[in-house]
């Protein structure tokens, strides 16, 4: 054990948790709404209107309360001073190789916001081609995305400013490191793309409202920007006519002869339409609908040679790869050809050319897909980790990539011609590491790899599967020291998600070692809504199945109780935006069962959650609209802002969102906080932390990063009462 470590052991009070001060006021309003005859009250509706001086004031007393109580806890310091000097260490992202030139992100350490650097060689000296940190004092103007242009001279990049999802865009000279007057708004979520002669940019943006801003309330439109124009001289490309929710993205094939459209209705619910470029990158004749059932997931991975690959579900739950030739007249045949079953080569034709797999569904699910080399790179989920298989466009298969351990990669993009490729590589005891494939031979070597000022050899992780409360069988990864005994002593932090399809395979995380290093026990559930075992597993977890979610985070807790893991008293659940709604209907539905409980920019409030922007409308795809009355029953049944009652005792409590977060607005947070503080039965404290200057969670600095994790676990030193 570290002497921090022993040090931190020796501050820590032995008390459960400690009264808070009197809560803030929050007034209660006669506010009543009627849905399909049910009337609910809402009581906090005031809370909704961010911008007025009433809930800022409000905001200002629950920090005024939350804050000095974290401060005054004797381990905070001690904790902040271990994840300063674990996240201390030099970090890599994937390098982007455009033109011959490779761009990547580095932190080296304790950078606020990692700097783009970029080389004409992988044995060549980097230089800093753009450094967020100086754009503003406090670090919180982030970099969002770079693009660079395909012939590496120029690079397109946005910037986030105080954690916002608006972007705005800029063009940078790569030799010379200057800004071209281009600047491009009112965008949010997707990259620009670049023509094949790096002369021009098509994006998606929302229309300008009076006042200068965006208007995200209305759908978005795919413009074409010239390099020098003013955005004001910019070109609509396209705009959607003939349906409210549905937005359009652009992409520009490979070759440059095609103009991609990527039509986004809700999570797995798109439609891919695409129209000829000319030689000078304008579009020219008909949009052809290649997809446009809306039925299933479609996302073109590569355009080459008038040939699509297209990663799908149509017909494929898992997932598979699809070769589709450009046909102006054949989507309908497309779509009746995609509808097969089988996951053998299709044999229909579309115009004479065969629609056929490349990578062919499998048990196990394709989360992500690639062209490199003239090779298909496949990245599945074998039971929640990750595994990489390489065919040729064909689909036969030539290897597999050799992973460290049984953990989680991403990458594996670059130009479809290219002979090389890079990955990261992570799980939860070792960071993130860069490799390079060479896609023809399948060799792999090590392009960088970080050391942290830890040992994790005394940690072992384990995977476990446990029953769900209607039998299903679900996995779960739990982290622990080697030696640890199991009396049901030790303080486990469960972690959970479950939606969108986004799964939760092993990851590194500087906080979760400094748990470890605590004493305490990390375990990571995979829940139904993710994408751990495909759609099925997506969909077993949506809608009128959502509660399923939260039956396997409370069956998790059970389990590890069961098997003396840990014990009530020792169970914190921590999760963030769609697992800050699983930790808030956990808590709920089962207040008996945990010992603190880590809400974070939750999605909390289930009847209005769609009001808040067109964007959170989207989300119906995985929890349904109060607007229909088998949805609503569903979600007022679990909805946690409408499942709080009066005098019963909830678990210690921390809530924690941002004042500027826009994609799960901060009223959600809000007005469970105050529902909490006001019903709450006995001593244990609720309490609610806004970070100022801050969003969702993209881009925040590393110095407010450490100050959230400090509060968050010495909040549970003294809720668990760890020693």
């Amino acid at each position: 054990m570290s002497r921090t470590v022993v040090a931190l052991c020796l501050l820590l009070p032995t008390i459960a948790a400690a009264e808070v001060a009197a809560y803030p006021a929050s007034k209660r309003i006669e506010h009543v709404d009627t849905y399909h005859g049910v009337r609910v009250a809402d009581p906090y509706r005031w809370l909704e209107n961010i911008g007025t001086t009433e809930v800022a004031d409000w905001v200002t007393a629950q920090n005024k309360l939350s804050q000095p109580y974290l401060e005054a806890i004797p381990a905070r310091e001690k904790i902040k001073q271990r994840l300063t000097e674990l996240w201390n260490y030099e970090r890599y992202d994937v390098p982007k190789k455009r033109g011959g030139r490779y761009f990547f992100l580095r932190n080296d350490g304790l950078q606020n916001q990692s700097v783009l650097y970029v080389t004409d060689s992988l044995v060549g000296e980097p230089r800093v081609l753009l450094d967020p940190n100086k754009f503003s004092g406090d670090a919180t103007v982030a970099l969002g995305e770079f693009v660079p242009s395909p012939d590496g001279k120029l690079l397109a990049y946005s910037l986030s400013d105080g954690g916002t999802d608006w972007r705005t865009w800029y063009v940078r000279e790569v030799d010379s490191g200057k800004d071209r007057p281009d600047a491009l708004s009112f965008m949010k979520f997707r990259e620009v793309a670049w023509t094949k002669d790096s002369k021009y940019l098509y994006y998606s943006r929302y229309p300008q409202r009076e006042d200068g801003k965006g208007d995200d309330s209305k759908q978005q439109s795919i413009y074409l920007h010239k390099l020098g124009d003013n955005q004001q001289a910019d070109r609509s490309i396209f705009r959607v006519t003939d349906h409210p929710t549905r937005y359009p993205y652009p992409q520009v094939s490979d070759d440059g002869r095609y103009l991609i459209i990527t039509l986004y209705d809700g999570s797995q619910k798109m439609g891919i339409y695409y129209q000829k470029l000319d030689a000078n990158s304008q579009p020219q004749g008909p949009v052809v609908r290649l997809f446009d059932g809306f039925d299933a997931d479609y996302e073109v991975v590569a355009a080459m040679d008038d040939v699509f690959y297209v990663l799908t579900t149509r017909g494929a739950p898992n997932s598979r790869l699809v070769a589709v030739p450009a046909q102006p007249d054949g989507a309908a045949k497309m779509r009746d050809v995609l509808a097969e079953k089988s996951t053998a080569l299709l044999a229909a034709s579309v115009g004479g050319e065969k629609v056929r797999d490349v990578l062919a569904e499998k048990s196990t699910a394709l989360l992500a897909a690639s062209v490199v080399g003239k090779r298909a790179i496949g990245q599945y989920v074998r039971d929640a980790y990750s595994v990489v298989s390489v065919s040729d466009l064909q689909g036969k298969p030539l290897y597999d990539v050799p992973l460290p351990g049984y953990g989680q990669v991403s990458g594996f993009e670059t130009d479809v011609d290219d002979a090389e490729t890079f990955f990261l590589y992570s799980d939860f005891l070792t960071p993130a590491s860069v490799s390079r494939l060479d896609v023809g031979t399948g060799k792999v070597e090590a392009f960088r790899t970080p050391k942290i000022a830890a040992q994790t050899s005394q940690y072992v992780t384990e995977q476990v599967f446990y029953k769900s409360k209607d039998g299903t069988r679900v996995p779960m990864f739990i982290t622990h020291r080697r030696d640890l005994k199991k009396d049901g002593t030790a303080p486990l932090m469960l972690y959970g998600y479950g939606g969108f399809n986004i799964s939760q395979q092993p990851g590194f995380s500087v906080p979760a070692l400094v748990w470890l290093e605590m004493g305490g026990v990390y375990a990571v559930a995979n829940l139904r809504g993710g994408s751990e075992y495909g759609e099925a597993w997506h969909e077993a977890g949506t809608r009128l199945q959502k509660q399923n979610v939260f039956d396997d985070f409370i069956a998790a807790a059970e389990w590890l109780i069961a098997g003396k893991y840990t014990s009530t008293p020792k169970l914190a659940i921590r999760g963030r935006s769609n697992g800050g709604l699983l930790v808030g209907a956990a808590m709920t539905q089962r207040p008996d069962l945990f010992g603190a409980a880590l809400p974070g920019v939750g999605v909390l409030d289930m009847l209005r959650y769609h009001t808040a922007s067109a964007n959170a409308r989207q989300w119906s795809t995985d929890y349904g609209l109060s607007e229909n009355a088998d949805e609503f029953k569903a979600q007022y049944a679990y909805s946690p802002v409408h499942n709080v009652k009066a005098g019963q005792c909830y678990p210690p409590t921390l809530i924690t969102t941002a004042d500027r977060d826009d994609r799960v607005v901060p009223w959600h947070s809000y007005k469970f906080a105050a529902e909490l503080q006001h019903a709450q039965g006995c001593k244990n404290p609720v309490l609610l932390r806004v970070e100022t200057r801050a969003g969702h969670g993209a881009g925040k600095p590393v110095w407010m990063q450490i100050e959230d994790w400090a509060d968050q676990w010495a909040f549970l030193t003294r809720t668990l009462g760890m020693q």
